[in-house]
């Protein structure tokens, strides 16, 4: 575990017990045993990268924390972060800029074939976009 890192098994309560489920519950969602859950909960096991990777997608956990829960394992993130400035991002940015002021706008928007949150509000004073996470992640 490194500095500033919860250790894993924590990491995985918190989003198990997020999403209102109880051990037994979740140990049957990702087919292990609630014991083999529990140990993983508690430290006395450390998971496998594809473990976190199943208990993750059924906790349904954003990307991001997904790539956390990996760190806190120890292992390599697996989801690449850019920031919206990144030149690959440019049609994005230019279809986020064709939303009206002051209209009804998507608090996300999704590209072909990756995961994009992109969450942003519209100033209808100033008529433009005001970006409020500035990373994407894939």
């Amino acid at each position: 575990m490194t500095a500033g890192v919860a250790p894993v098994g924590s990491v995985l309560r918190k989003w198990r017990q997020r999403r209102g489920l109880s051990q037994l519950d979740l140990a049957c969602e990702a087919e292990i045993s609630t014991r083999h859950l529990s140990f993983l909960e508690t430290g006395r096991s450390a998971p496998s990268r594809e473990m976190l990777l199943r208990l993750a997608d059924r906790l349904d956990a954003p990307l991001r924390e997904r790539n956390a829960l990996l760190l806190a394992a120890g292992y390599a993130p697996l989801y690449s972060e850019k920031p919206l400035s990144d030149p690959a991002l440019v049609e994005l940015r230019r279809e986020l800029a064709g939303y009206p002021s002051g209209g009804s706008a998507p608090s996300s928007a999704a590209g072909r074939g990756c995961e994009v949150a992109v969450p942003f509000r519209i100033h209808t004073n100033l008529g433009l976009l005001s970006f409020l996470s500035m990373t994407t992640v894939f």
